[in-house]
């Protein structure tokens, strides 16, 4: 081979690298949420709380009817399977496919419970959107703060993922405490020492819990 043919040969092989970095660059690259994507997550949280303070505010309804609509708008704007599979992160592989539904399911009626009795806890209080930011992988974080009772100026961020078109949320921080990290810190030990069943079991029982007490 001369010596123009190896340079040539070089340079083609210098090229292919560049371009298969670039390749590998570009699709490690986070996908953030445009601002269309952004807008929309935000109408629905906008139109969450709008429903969830009309449940709350409604006073011809009983408490029994109010947690009960509580829990369906839960239900209908978070994602929980989404949720469940970012509690559990790297243990999700370690549940059966029966007990990944049977997890999806008692973490769904947790949390919707949770949600549902709110309607004790609520004294006039008012949620003011404050802001919205794009986030990796396509998510949209829309900020609210609390205004009025015990827990005025408590900032409450939700994070939105769409799927299918549809936005729902993915996560909830509580003055920068994230949900799915707590529960994540809360399963660990317990996954660790007991496996899946006892993890369903726990969570099953906080749930029956909420729902003898109303706390």
């Amino acid at each position: 081979m001369s010596w123009m043919q190896a340079k040539k040969t070089r340079i083609r092989a210098r090229r292919s690298i560049e371009l298969a970095l670039g390749v590998i660059l570009v699709a490690a690259a986070p996908v953030w949420a445009s601002a269309v994507e952004t807008a929309a997550a935000r109408a629905v949280m906008e139109e969450t709380v709008s429903d969830v303070l009309a449940v709350l505010r409604a006073p011809e309804l009983e408490t029994p009817e109010r947690r009960t609509r509580l829990e369906t708008i839960a239900r209908d704007r978070f994602d929980f399977e989404t949720m469940s599979k970012l509690v559990l992160r790297r243990s999700w592989k370690k549940f059966s496919a029966q007990q990944r539904v049977d997890f999806v399911d008692a973490f769904t009626d947790h949390l919707a419970t949770s949600y549902g009795t709110r309607v004790e806890r609520y004294n006039e209080q008012d949620v003011q959107i404050t802001g919205d930011r794009s986030e990796p992988r396509g998510d949209v974080t829309v900020l609210t703060t609390i205004l009025g009772g015990s827990a005025s100026d408590i900032s409450m961020d939700y994070r939105l993922r769409a799927k299918e078109g549809i936005w729902r949320v993915i996560d909830v921080k509580i003055e920068g405490i994230s949900l799915i990290s707590s529960f994540r810190s809360q399963f660990k030990e317990v996954l660790s020492q007991n496996g899946p069943d006892e993890v369903l079991r726990r969570l099953k029982e906080k749930t029956a819990t909420l729902e003898n007490s109303g706390a």
